[in-house]
């Protein structure tokens, strides 16, 4: 087992959910260059049969001196995440806002990332159930999931073990074939592959389909709507843009799509906490950039 989770570190598929990005994406981390000098992310590829509801397997680890901290701030995806952290076992459905990780000492977590739409498509429960909260997988799943929780804390420190159980537990609940859940995997994807200057009446076009339907099913599946879903991937390809050294800002929102400057610098604002130049600054200072006083379209 420890040999194929080798074998499948970083192989994450092109119809995954980072569809057309890198393996080594760090869309939706915020300051990516400080808290990749903290922590390690390792990506893993889930088992061929449950490919088409989870997206990867992830392992962050951490090692930090006595008494330092370090908190990683995260922009939300539409996703739901099964994770093993120090202290607790849980079922993380999408944050409704970016979310703050504190780290200390030394330990790892250990995740698997569902698709967006297929949590709901296991449980048979609406995905918003779970929006911006976690929950036991007891509660999630019954009696057995309390039996995996018991089963993954006696396998806390070891992420091979931890994503044998994980796997073995899903596959052995794998859903009946869902056309609607289908149809979300699809745009989903869609979304990934052309975040910009794509709308949700757009999408449902391509897919044959009226917007109010593709809401309703993005509703009952993934917990958020279409339009939410796309707004942020657009900010996540924002933030990764400029973290990765864009610094003509003005250029930037026009090519995302953006009606105009003050639009793109209310919508990042919103998002990621302080606005756009304020955040090339703190990703610049992080990677060790100069950056130049002033910066078109600030």
């Amino acid at each position: 087992m420890r040999d194929t989770l080798r074998r499948r570190l970083w192989a994450v598929l092109e119809e995954c959910d980072e569809v057309a990005r890198p393996r080594d994406s760090t869309h939706g981390i915020l300051e990516p260059g400080a808290g990749l000098a903290r922590f390690s992310l390792e990506r893993l590829a889930p088992a061929p049969d449950l490919e088409p509801w989870i997206a990867r397997h992830w392992i962050v680890r951490w090692e930090l001196p006595p008494g330092e901290e370090f908190v990683q701030a995260i922009l939300p995806h539409p996703c739901v995440n099964l994770v093993s952290e120090p202290g607790l076992i849980a079922v993380h459905g999408i944050p409704l806002a970016r979310s703050h990780h504190r780290l200390s000492g030394s330990a790892l977590a250990v995740g698997t990332k569902f698709r967006p739409g297929a949590f709901a498509a296991f449980t048979g429960r609406p995905a918003s159930e779970l929006n911006g909260r976690s929950a036991g997988l007891g509660e999630v799943f019954g009696e057995p999931g309390t039996r995996l929780d018991f089963e993954l804390a006696a396998r806390a420190g070891d992420p091979a073990a931890h994503i044998e159980a994980v796997e073995a537990f899903l596959l052995e609940r794998l859903p009946p074939p869902d056309p609607r859940y289908e149809l979300v995997r699809a745009v989903a994807e869609d979304m990934l592959r052309s975040p910009v200057r794509t709308t949700v009446a757009k999408l449902a076009e391509r897919h044959g389909i009226t917007p109010r339907t593709l809401q309703r099913a993005f509703r009952d599946y993934v917990g958020v709507g279409p339009k939410w879903v796309l707004k942020h991937y657009r900010v996540h390809e924002a933030a990764e843009r400029i973290a990765a050294g864009a610094d003509d800002l003005a250029a930037l929102a026009f090519e995302l799509g953006y009606s105009d400057q003050s639009h793109f610098t209310r919508e990042f604002t919103a998002q990621v906490g302080r606005p756009p130049l304020a955040y090339a600054r703190a990703c610049a200072a992080a990677a060790g950039r100069a950056l130049a006083d002033t910066i078109p379209g600030r």
